[in-house]
């Protein structure tokens, strides 16, 4: 891929996270959905023809999601450098988050039961600033494992966090 302005800067390698995460986002959407579908068509198909809306706007989301999800989910990459790691997503309305190894206080992983299921977890690093959104979604449990124990380690070698 040819760098493309701040978001794409010169000599990083982006890693990608588990294309399982697509599959954990199409099944909170479809199981989001499905209530307003199923309600949709019943009350439709017994009270008024109107309610279809509901349930065709339903279906007309789950349809977008089937398409947009995966992409979403391509675009969402991490790097790391020796003094920051750089967090990128989003294929609209792109991010670019850079962390300063020395500037975070500690680092979760978790997974639900859903993320459990699928073998992924989500890397989540804390800082001073409330509004840094440093998450990491859909990363296999070892590379989950790996990265929290390497980015403590580079935390503590700064001695400003963790």
């Amino acid at each position: 891929m040819t760098p493309s302005g701040p978001f794409d800067p010169d000599g990083i390698t982006w890693t990608r996270v588990s294309t399982r995460l697509v599959h954990a986002r199409l099944i909170t959407a479809g199981l989001t959905l499905a209530v307003p579908l199923v309600v949709g068509v019943v009350l439709a198909l017994t009270l008024s023809p109107w309610w279809w809306f509901l349930g065709g706007g339903a279906a007309v989301v789950l349809l977008e999601s089937i398409v947009v999800i995966p992409r979403q989910v391509a675009a969402i990459g991490y790097a790391e450098r020796d003094d920051d790691l750089l967090i990128r997503r989003g294929i609209l309305f792109r991010t670019l988050v850079v962390v300063p190894y020395g500037r975070m206080q500690y680092v979760d992983v978790q997974a639900g039961p859903l993320d459990h299921r699928l073998k992924i977890a989500t890397l989540q690093l804390h800082t001073a600033s409330t509004s840094t959104d440093a998450t990491i979604p859909g990363l296999p449990p070892h590379e989950a494992d790996r990265l929290r124990d390497q980015l403590a380690a580079r935390g503590e070698s700064r001695l400003a966090g963790l």
